[in-house]
């Protein structure tokens, strides 16, 4: 296949997803939903009305990782129940597409999720929107993480019926060094004398390598995972 037909069948793969989530609104309403209330759950648990540093920058990681598992978890719902596994095996397109398709419309859905979620976590417990414009870089790279590794791992639960109980089982511990670098990254920023930057670079460089290699694998087995 050449370059230009793969990105016509990359195009039209993505276009196809974006255009059933725009219309059925399956999964970002829940992930804002389950934001949001997860929010409102440490706002009254930890009866604090602004939170800081570590505290803060795992609160907003955690919540964000696991509203991404409710897409995650549906990612290829659709393709499994109409059909559509199969119509990408008989087509003549390159299947890894479909991965990168996939993991694309992943990383557009998070995107729109923290542009409703992290305002209203600032509103929430921050004291300062300071530490917001150097975080996008850090939600950036952290939602490809997520991106990626969700796209591989709700591959292989689709394809099991117990899928809403094997996607997290696999999925949550490939999550931890995203989880702990994006914390890493946020701390210093969410700080209450302001952000900092110690180790900022550190922690983008290791989500990085973490994005490089998932995205690796997925590129490399993503096609055996189709085989029947």
């Amino acid at each position: 296949m050449n370059g230009s037909s793969a990105l016509d069948g990359y195009r039209a793969l993505l276009g196809k997803d974006l255009r059933v989530e725009l219309r059925t609104l399956r999964s970002l309403p829940a992930m804002a939903l389950f934001a949001v209330t997860t929010f409102v759950i440490f706002r009254f648990a930890l009866d604090r009305t602004e939170l800081e540093g570590e505290l803060a920058a795992g609160v907003l990681v955690t919540t964000l990782m696991f509203a991404a598992i409710l897409a995650i978890n549906r990612l290829f719902v659709s393709e499994h129940e109409e059909g559509g596994f199969e119509l990408i095996r008989l087509s003549p397109i390159d299947r890894t597409l479909l991965f990168a398709a996939k993991s694309s419309a992943l990383f557009i859905y998070l995107t729109a999720l923290e542009l409703v979620a992290v305002p209203i976590f600032a509103v929430f417990f921050l004291d300062t929107a300071a530490g917001l414009p150097p975080l996008i870089p850090v939600l950036l790279l952290m939602n490809l993480g997520f991106a990626v590794t969700g796209t591989l791992v709700s591959t292989i639960a689709t394809m099991s019926s117990a899928r809403d109980l094997l996607g997290p089982l696999i999925l949550l511990p490939l999550l931890v060094p995203v989880v702990i670098a994006a914390s890493g990254a946020a701390d210093p920023l969410l700080a209450s004398d302001g952000p900092g930057f110690h180790k900022f670079g550190t922690w983008l460089a290791v989500l990085g390598l973490y994005d490089l290699v998932f995205a690796l694998v997925g590129y490399a087995v993503f096609d055996f995972l189709l085989e029947d």
